[in-house]
């Protein structure tokens, strides 16, 4: 589904990615771990074609397009979908206009009508059934007044609305307290099937408790340096990541 061969990109002229090289398939969950300034939102940037990344050099392919040459709108139409570390509120924009947009847009990309009203509002109570999300919630603008979990919530939300073959959640688990953890780890597991993948990036493996990954990969420095299963994971919650820059540097 999706394949990074030596990616390296770079912001204000710092090279961030040195060489990422990733192939995510069909049914798989993958996680990114690394410590802060590792180049992990980067990725993600580059991935959803967010533009205060520059890709210096390498070849991303999705379902076998060139997906640097895709806008971010068209990857979105194909399914790629990102979940933000920091959900931006959208003030006199209702959940309900925006997300009734954002689904009829992907029809219309499918060649399909609009979704009805009744068909749209029956689709809202599921999803939001999925994530434990208040209905007061989506009668508001887009995450305005809410909440560090409310918003992640939404995110998922919005995923389940999209149903995305690609999605990818960067640092999803960031500010959440135990409860709004277990819900938001509770819809991507809900969400992942046969036909899709998901790639989750975090800091740390508490969200992983939840989340079980087929594969872990840590980035550092702007590289994956190494790539297990879960148990990996763990490895880091005890050792740290000094312990991967020891192996790095041969200590």
């Amino acid at each position: 589904m999706l394949k990074i061969e030596n990616l390296k990109a770079e912001i204000d002229g710092k090279m961030i990615l040195k060489g990422v090289s990733l192939e995510v398939k069909k049914g798989e969950l993958h996680a990114i771990m690394g410590p802060n300034g590792s180049g992990k939102s980067t990725l993600a940037a580059v991935l959803a074609g967010r533009e205060f990344a520059e890709v210096k050099s390498g070849r991303v392919t999705y379902q076998g397009n060139d997906l640097l040459e895709m806008s971010p709108e068209d990857r979105s139409r194909k399914g790629i979908f990102l979940g933000f570390q920091y959900p931006i509120e959208i003030p006199g924009v209702s959940m309900v206009n925006f997300m009734k947009t954002a689904v009829n847009e992907h029809r219309k990309y499918r060649g399909l009508a609009p979704i009805t009203a009744s068909d749209f509002l029956k689709m809202m109570r599921e999803k939001k059934e999925l994530v434990e999300l208040d209905s007061a919630l989506t009668s508001r603008a887009v995450n305005e007044g809410f909440s560090g979990g409310e918003k992640k919530r939404n995110e998922i939300f919005q995923m389940a609305m999209l149903e995305p073959t690609l999605a990818i959640l960067d640092e999803t688990d960031s500010g959440l307290d135990i409860d709004a953890l277990r819900v938001v780890a509770n819809g991507v597991n809900k969400l992942k099937g046969p036909e899709n993948a998901t790639i989750v990036i975090t800091h740390y493996q508490r969200l992983l408790d939840y989340i079980v990954p087929d594969f872990v990969h840590v980035l550092y420095d702007g590289r994956i340096v190494k790539s297990a299963g879960k148990e990996l994971a763990l490895e880091l919650e005890s050792k740290g990541y000094d312990w991967i820059k020891n192996e790095i540097d041969g200590e």
